[in-house]
């Protein structure tokens, strides 16, 4: 299984940096689509992304139609506030490509009324008008992710009827006097 990361013509280093960030930590290759409004050795993008540039592939494209040109035969999933099926509703292939766009307008829309993909929504309140685009990408990829069961990655034990806390427990105790203060401990763990 193989999550792509895409950013369409991506307009604030910070957020860049943040992609990246998140790519890197997963194991997603990051797609960058001209023109960027910053250049990609910028400070702010290499701080945003701290040390996890040596765990990351980037892969360029000088514009979106070069990009749709590599990646004929790709899922991809656009993801817009015009999109009709949820993130969560969608079925990611075991290749996926997620494509965003630019912090100010998002996707063309020539891109999403074209038919190559299928366009998600991340859903939000209805006054909202989109959430940032680092946390658009992180909601997602995790969502991909929660749908291959996290290949690859370093996850918790997950609660089972058998290692859940019993009602009764110390440990339900200590957390109940904590959250209510009502305990010999004062409220403190």
């Amino acid at each position: 299984m193989k999550l792509h990361v895409v950013l369409v013509e991506p307009e604030i280093p910070q957020n860049t940096g943040n992609v990246a960030r998140t790519c890197a930590a997963v194991g997603a290759d990051l797609h960058l689509v001209h023109p960027l409004g910053f250049r990609v050795d910028d400070a702010s993008v290499r701080r945003a992304g701290l040390d996890y540039w040596d765990l990351l592939t980037v892969h360029e494209y000088d514009s979106i139609t070069s990009f749709l040109a590599s990646h004929t035969r790709n899922h991809l999933y656009m993801f817009s506030v015009r999109g009709s099926v949820t993130h969560t509703a969608a079925i990611y292939a075991a290749e996926s490509y997620l494509i965003f766009g630019k912090e100010t307008e998002g996707l063309p829309e020539e891109l999403i009324r074209g038919g190559i993909g299928e366009v998600v929504r991340i859903p939000i309140r209805e006054n909202a008008r989109c959430l940032n685009l680092s946390n658009a990408v992180a909601v997602g990829v995790f969502e991909v992710l929660r749908q291959w069961d996290y290949p690859g990655q370093v996850t918790m034990k997950r609660r089972t009827e058998s290692n859940s806390p019993k009602p009764n427990s110390p440990d339900c105790r200590l957390i109940e006097d904590y959250l209510t203060g009502d305990g010999t401990n004062g409220g403190t763990i």
